[in-house]
């Protein structure tokens, strides 16, 4: 069927997805590794009884989590929210599961009606590493001054061009995103790190928290990072911090597309709560 028959006789459903993307390489699909898009789709395709293509809000690398991924397909299966949700939970691994399904209008996208999209960086700060959180957070032994990081985290607050963040690999057209918020604070032995954006570049969440990583020695934290921004040179920022660390927290949509706010359950609490009322609708 073409796109003009889905239309006129389908239905467009959203998901959302909670991901522990240690054994996958990454959202998108790939020939010849497991990718969380793979799985999605054919846990879907099985409950709607047709082949469906999935699309997401964020493409996630390998190794890396999300607990708020949102995803969109168009079908002309006719499923109650409750069977999306447990038809397709059967068919997944342990690794990933539908937490909310709808179905929302064809005016919805995942990737292009999203106002922002949320990041946490975790990161367990104390001498003996984990056992049991090994592949949840990234492990630095070493002290970290979770005050000088978010000092030197607000000179990324605005519109900016990140490309000292950038992978080599990234094939954006530009560089240039808005930071609308920027967090790092403490909560015991475990660091967040928690960002608000419009986009990202590849790998720029995890090149900033390298970046903070390094800058939090230095003695004008906000200084080093500004230099580091206004540099434009990947070299010049620190090393890519590991994957194991980073999820995708939620995205956030206009209210009259009804995406729920992913339940977090017993994930630790935010860090400073970021709502579509908290700033201009984009």
């Amino acid at each position: 069927m073409d796109a003009s028959g889905a239309r006129a006789r389908g239905r467009r459903v959203a998901a959302i997805v909670e991901y522990d993307g240690t054994e996958y390489a990454g959202w998108q699909s790939q020939e010849h590794s497991a990718s969380i898009q793979d799985a999605v789709q054919a846990a879907v395709s099985f409950v709607a009884g047709e082949p469906v293509v999935v699309i997401c809000a964020g493409r996630t690398d390998s190794g890396v989590h999300a607990t708020g991924q949102v995803i969109h397909f168009d079908t002309n299966a006719v499923r109650t929210p409750r069977a999306w949700v447990l038809g397709a939970n059967t068919k997944l691994s342990q690794a990933i599961a539908l937490q909310w399904a709808g179905e929302v209008t064809f005016g919805f996208h995942a990737r292009h009606r999203a106002i922002r999209r949320i990041y946490r960086y975790c990161i367990l700060n104390r001498s003996a590493r984990s056992a049991l959180q090994r592949t949840r957070s990234a492990w630095i032994h070493r002290p970290l001054d979770a005050t000088a990081m978010h000092a030197a985290a607000q000179v990324l607050v605005g519109e900016h061009d990140f490309s000292a963040f950038r992978s080599v690999e990234c094939q954006s057209k530009t560089t240039v995103r808005r930071v609308e918020k920027i967090e790092v604070r403490r909560d015991g032995d475990y660091l967040w790190l928690e960002i608000a954006a419009n986009a990202y570049l590849h790998h720029m969440v995890r090149n900033i928290v390298g970046t903070l990583l390094a800058v939090q020695r230095e003695a004008d934290p906000a200084a080093a990072m500004s230099r580091v921004l206004d540099g434009g040179n990947r070299r010049f920022a620190g090393a890519t911090a590991p994957a194991a660390g980073l999820y995708l927290w939620r995205v956030e949509y206009p209210a009259i597309y009804g995406i729920p706010m992913p339940d977090h359950g017993m994930l630790l609490p935010p860090i400073g709560r970021y709502s579509i009322s908290d700033a201009p609708a984009g």
